[in-house]
């Protein structure tokens, strides 16, 4: 079973100069999950939403292309795609020949969809597509204006977490821009804000805010921090629904941004941030 440090992460590493899809590198979701009490039947419904910056590939005739890609993998695939990984394949399309844009997401999504066991949505669109660019801030009431003391960065502090019994119940979408986490292999360091959406008792906005930061000395990928996140909200807060979407920075051309909710059928937007 393939694990993070099995991956380039790390590693000094040449690449391919022509089209390589055994650089892609499957890493298995089920034991981080089962960390955090999941088992087969998911709590939630979800998608990793990435966008692939640095997309390039030649005409028929040698001609160099370009498009931003837009990639979405659904969350009950069995494997996530390591990051590193797909930045190393996208780069083997460089130099690789392909007869027109179609050809080239036909061959992203099947590549894209064996290394995460479950079909992958692919989307390329030309740069002048405005709407893809657009930056707006995540909709929703920011807890960060809170005015805290706070000495607890790592690891997350589930204690915090908590929602008031005898209260009615509300609708509420509150954002932070302050959550911080550490690649597991490198340490280095993925910056994110993060959009928290429940029907539910409410649930304490400082004690929230002071869980989210106590991920700052957190080791683990974009999706699994999420993921523990939607969890422990779920179990601390027993909100009636709840969706948790966060926005990682760029790293090596590529952003991911993964959306869990117990909302199967909600639509998942692929807002950017002013960070992105």
């Amino acid at each position: 079973m393939n694990t993070a440090h099995d991956s380039t992460l790390g590693k000094a590493v040449s690449g391919s100069a022509s089209y390589d899809p055994g650089l892609l590198f499957a890493i298995a979701r089920a034991p981080k999950r089962a960390e955090l009490g999941i088992g087969a039947a998911l709590p939630f419904a979800g998608v990793d939403v990435w966008n692939a910056y640095e997309m390039s590939w030649l005409d028929a005739r040698g001609k160099p292309q370009v498009a931003l890609g837009e990639l979405r993998v659904a969350a009950h695939s069995p494997n996530l795609i390591e990051s590193k990984s797909l930045k190393l394949y996208l780069n083997s399309l460089n130099e690789t020949r392909f007869d027109n844009a179609e050809a080239v997401r036909a061959c992203v999504l099947r590549d894209l969809s064996a290394c995460a066991g479950a079909p992958v949505a692919v989307a390329l669109r030309t740069l002048g597509n405005a709407a893809h660019g657009m930056i707006a801030p995540l909709p929703g009431e920011s807890l960060d204006g809170a005015d805290i003391d706070v000495d607890h960065f790592g690891p997350p502090h589930v204690q915090y977490l908590r929602s008031e019994a005898d209260a009615a119940i509300v609708e509420q979408t509150l954002v932070s821009d302050l959550l911080k986490t550490n690649c597991p292999v490198t340490g280095q360091p993925d910056w994110a804000s993060v959009q928290i959406a429940y029907r539910g008792r409410p649930i304490d906005h400082v004690g929230l805010l002071r869980y989210l930061v106590s991920f700052r000395r957190h080791d683990d990928f974009h999706e699994q921090c999420v993921e523990r996140i939607f969890v422990d909200i779920l179990h601390h807060c027993a909100p009636e629904r709840l969706s948790v979407n966060a926005r990682y920075t760029r790293r090596g051309g590529l952003d991911i941004n993964p959306w869990r909710s117990t909302e199967a059928t909600a639509v998942v937007p692929n807002q950017r941030v002013a960070r992105q």
